[in-house]
């Protein structure tokens, strides 16, 4: 079993891209699920507890600077360590 009490705390809101200044590394060390209205999701790239909003990628469509397009979806979010 994994012990959680070594785990750093989820943030509210947490980023995959490191360019990001919602990325924290010290997070990933593990896995992290993200379930949306109750359903796990695999392909997040963003969350936000508190707004209540999850981005994913939109297929392979790049944005002029060669990021991946992302669509916002909104519901329950939750956050977990696997």
């Amino acid at each position: 079993m994994n012990d959680t009490t070594t785990l750093p705390p989820l943030p509210d809101r947490l980023s995959i891209d490191p360019r990001s200044p919602h990325h924290v590394a010290a997070v990933f060390e593990q896995q992290v699920g993200i379930k949306l209205n109750d359903k796990e999701r695999l392909n997040v790239d963003e969350y936000c507890i508190s707004e209540g909003w999850i981005k994913i990628s939109a297929g392979k469509a790049v944005d002029r600077k060669g990021n991946l397009m992302q669509i916002k979806l909104k519901g329950k979010v939750e956050a977990f360590y696997k």
